[in-house]
């Protein structure tokens, strides 16, 4: 199974139009999108438009420039793109888990909550796990002030071992990939990456 996975492309038309057609070949599956695709909400149809015209699954999740009750109702409008915000939606032999929004905490109650669902629900399962903001302590949140990612997101990726982490947010470190213990993790960015899972 591959995947094309992207992320902040904030947008930003050829970026978009060269990650639409990357995701038209016969190798991609499917498409993920990790948030940030719009401009403070501006351009999300567009992009939604876009990949649904494919007629592959988009599975996306909002960054914080898609965040607000819209988020929702604006995806449902194009049926082959499928929120997955807060959400475990099954993919072939994957369960798909999502987490978007924020990207500016360290720690995150809300998640927390979900994440003891989740566990108890797909442990050993095969997982992909999409979140907006990265995961604490990896090449993905290292900043020249330190490391700025969420701990919370951490203690689930090292408890349930993911198979693939897909994050974006810090522009930074678009291109990032680390891995932790097992689990690989990336931060995809506007050029975006494909990605296979078996």
């Amino acid at each position: 199974m591959k995947f094309l996975a992207f992320s902040d492309v904030h947008e930003q038309k050829k970026f978009i139009l060269e990650l639409v057609e990357r995701a038209k070949r016969p190798d991609i599956d499917f498409v993920l999108c990790v948030g940030d695709f719009s401009s403070f909400g501006r351009g999300m149809k567009y992009v939604l438009r876009l990949f649904n015209e494919l007629g592959k699954k988009m599975y996306v999740i909002p960054g914080n420039h898609e965040e607000g009750d819209k988020f929702e109702s604006i995806v449902k409008e194009y049926p082959y793109c499928v929120s997955v915000h807060q959400k475990a939606i099954k993919v072939g032999d994957y369960i798909l888990c999502g987490y978007g929004g924020g990207g500016f905490t360290t720690e995150d109650v809300q998640f927390r909550k979900i994440a003891r669902e989740w566990y108890g629900m797909y442990n050993g399962k095969k997982i992909i796990f999409m979140t907006h903001g990265p995961a604490y302590g990896t090449t993905l949140d290292a900043l020249p002030m330190g490391h700025v990612g969420n701990k919370d997101y951490r203690k689930f990726i090292e408890r349930i071992t993911p198979r693939v982490v897909i994050s974006g947010h810090l522009h930074e470190t678009v291109g990032a990939v680390d891995h932790i213990g097992k689990t690989q993790l990336a931060n995809p960015g506007w050029e975006g990456m494909v990605i296979e899972v078996k």
